[in-house]
């Protein structure tokens, strides 16, 4: 049956023949009610803004948990170790998740998995919450982190599978936001509980909620149609009643607006799935072959640079880069952490809203040049006569490209030039931090997750997603733990510049490997860019 039925869709649109299906770049813009994009966007985004939540409320829970008169326990005097179990609990639980998600995620398919991953959230806080001693928090940590694991690995799947492709790129991004947002509500219940006797309870508790309301959503939601076209022409099921399926998700995903075009946009994908091979499923030797592994190097490569330029210890060093300038309460250092938060927030905001015009690239290298580099390297191929031709962004792009030329030595180089030589220079330091974290926030912050769920082909995009989420994990857990030995060695200063000097490497890198994708299909980044 599925022999017949592919032999049925290649001849009606005509693999074999001389035309590529809708691979010529010739494919109009998508209908879609925007109404109807929202909900398959948000319920997913969920689990991002959980994973943000679960950092802000840490922060603060740590603080009342250790407390002799606020923890409430008997427990209370921990050391610096079990205070360190607690905090990276949920991170070893989303590294075990990414493995999880190898094995499963395609067997699963994306819809299963974030119901998996909502489910793992809400029972891994209830047992934070309700824990009776150490071990049992632990647990509960690490449990809500295989959540974060499997959320953050199915999430951008979900959302690049569904979205329209002409706003792909803004709604992958956008759930960056939600992770900062997340962040934004775990420091802001955080700071209103911290003073309430077993107020960390009450804060991990608090996420409960959206851990439910994820789950019923994800339950409402439809399937990807591509993952059940994947079935379909990987013979896993009836493949004709896959196809079905396949156009009335897309219908309940596009809205009204896709009129009766659905089975004619179904036939189409199906047709490019053929054309690039995707009917056969990867094995592990070709995951490290030919255009699979040009798609890991992307991916992988990507949020590799985004951990070791210092990402987790720029911002763990924020605290102390504060106190330095002036900030030293804890009421002031947990209002300027809001304030970090929210600037994180708005350049994030300023990513998603250009993302889908100026493309991933002049984004990337902008971005990372003002984090690293004294000469803002550009994308040569974008021409800004051409933008603002479009009426659409010239002014945006001006401000965020060419203003970075009045930057003589930028974020990461300041901050070590402040430790080295600029001590008393306390500006120099807060200049620093503020430019790195937003030139990381229109940069390797929206932009890694968004190429790592474009540019794997379909029926690798399950593993070599979980393989990108294990090093951003896994090197987030290394940097982060290799920071304070480091700094000890080398001082803060030296430290700085070294991730400055790996920037550089990773604007080359950015330059020679990293694609456009802007304004392509998921097929057509398959076969054009790989």
């Amino acid at each position: 049956m599925a022999s017949e039925f592919s032999k049925e869709v290649k001849s009606s649109c005509g693999i074999g023949g001389a035309r590529e299906p809708l691979l010529d770049g010739i494919h109009g813009p998508e209908s879609y009610s925007a109404s109807a994009a929202i909900l398959p966007f948000l319920f997913p985004a969920l689990g991002g803004l959980l994973y943000g939540y679960d950092i802000g409320a840490t922060s603060c829970a740590t603080i009342s948990i250790k407390s002799a008169t606020l923890s409430g326990t008997s427990w209370y005097n921990l050391t610096s170790v079990e205070i360190g179990l607690i905090t990276s609990g949920s991170l070893y639980g989303a590294l075990i998740g990414s493995l999880l998600a190898f094995n499963v995620a395609d067997i699963l398919g994306r819809k299963r998995e974030l119901i998996l991953a909502a489910s793992l959230y809400l029972v891994g806080a209830v047992i934070t919450a309700l824990a009776i001693d150490l071990p049992v928090v632990v647990i509960g940590r690490f449990v809500y982190g295989m959540g974060i694991g499997l959320a953050m690995h199915a999430a951008p799947m979900y959302i690049s599978e569904t979205a329209p492709t002409q706003i792909r790129g803004q709604l992958v991004s956008l759930k960056e936001c939600f992770i900062v947002l997340g962040m934004i509500g775990g420091f802001g219940v955080g700071s209103i509980l911290v003073d309430m006797v077993a107020g960390w309870r009450y804060m991990y508790g608090a996420s409960t909620p959206l851990a439910v309301i994820m789950a019923i959503g994800m339950c409402w939601l439809p399937d990807s149609p591509r993952w059940l076209l994947l079935c379909a022409i990987q013979g896993k099921g009836n493949a004709q009643d896959l196809r079905e399926a396949a156009i009335l998700c897309l219908h309940r995903l596009r809205g009204p607006a896709i009129g009766d075009s659905a089975p004619q946009q179904v036939d189409e994908v199906m047709a490019e799935l053929y054309y690039v091979g995707e009917e056969k499923e990867v094995t592990m030797g070709e995951i490290f072959q030919g255009k699979c592994l040009k798609a890991l190097v992307i991916g992988a490569g990507l949020v590799l640079f985004q951990q070791i330029t210092g990402q987790p210890s720029v911002l763990y060093y924020a605290a102390s880069i504060l106190q330095s300038a002036g900030f030293s309460a804890a009421h002031d250092a947990t209002r300027v952490s809001i304030l970090l938060a929210l600037l994180k927030l708005i350049m994030t905001i300023s990513a998603v809203v250009v993302v889908d015009s100026l493309g991933r690239r002049p984004l990337l290298l902008g971005g990372v040049s003002g984090m690293v580099s004294p000469f803002p390297i550009y994308d040569c191929s974008l021409d800004l006569w051409e933008i603002s031709e479009t009426g659409k962004l010239s002014i945006v792009y001006i401000l965020l490209c060419h203003s970075e030329r009045t930057v003589c030595v930028t974020s990461l180089f300041l901050l070590g030039s402040y430790y080295l030589f600029l001590n008393n220079a306390f500006a120099v330091a807060i200049v620093g931090l503020l430019l790195y974290v937003g030139c990381y926030q229109i940069s390797f912050g929206p932009i890694g997750w968004l190429m790592m769920s474009e540019v794997f082909p379909l029926r690798l995009r399950g593993r070599g997603l979980s393989i990108a989420i294990l090093v951003n994990f896994g090197t987030n857990a290394l940097v982060t733990f290799a920071f304070s030995p480091l700094k000890a060695l080398l001082g803060a200063g030296i430290l700085f510049y070294i991730f400055g000097l790996i920037g550089l490497a990773s604007l080359v890198f950015i330059y020679f490997v990293i694609p456009e994708t802007k304004g392509l299909t998921l097929e057509e980044i398959e076969a054009k860019c790989l």
